[in-house]
């Protein structure tokens, strides 16, 4: 998916509400999203939790899940997505979580990701991680329009996990 005017489309002829829980890509996604007329219609809210704390406070992640696995991890990115259907009006959510620099526990351009549904009471999350190249500004560019872009194929994924 090249231009997200089609996600707009593609969420907004499904009745979806989106919200976006971000910590490497920092509101990114929210902001891409912003910059398209009718954005208004599909997204209910973008949650930047950065720290650990915020994570947990916001979103419900638990601080055992980081400890366990580490910040950059898709079972933080899977607490995040399901915290973020969880306060928000949304059906659907996309979480990020991730490096931009390389550190002492991961590679620079790790990249860790949820999405979330929910119908009714049945709620279905998967994750993934990816890489990128580039610098931090580029990473998280790359980051952010990954995780939107990735939205149609994973909502048909977790339409089949509810079923």
């Amino acid at each position: 998916m090249q231009n997200l005017a089609d996600l707009i489309a593609f969420l907004d002829k499904r009745e979806l509400k989106l919200s976006t829980a971000e910590s490497c890509t920092c509101g990114l996604m929210a902001s891409l999203l912003g910059d398209i007329p009718g954005c208004g219609q599909v997204l209910d809210c973008g949650f930047v939790v950065y720290s650990p704390e915020a994570k947990h406070r916001l979103l419900g992640v638990r601080f055992e899940t980081i400890d366990r696995y580490g910040l950059t991890s898709e079972e933080v990115a899977t607490e995040m997505a399901l915290g973020a259907l969880a306060a928000s009006a949304a059906s659907i959510t996309v979480a990020n979580t991730g490096v931009a620099d390389d550190s002492e526990e991961d590679a620079g351009g790790t990249q860790c990701y949820a999405y979330a549904l929910m119908q009714g009471e049945r709620r279905a999350v998967i994750s993934e991680t990816a890489r990128f190249e580039g610098d931090r500004v580029e990473i998280r560019k790359q980051a952010a329009r990954y995780g939107l872009e990735r939205i149609p194929e994973r909502y048909a994924e977790l339409l089949e996990k509810l079923r």
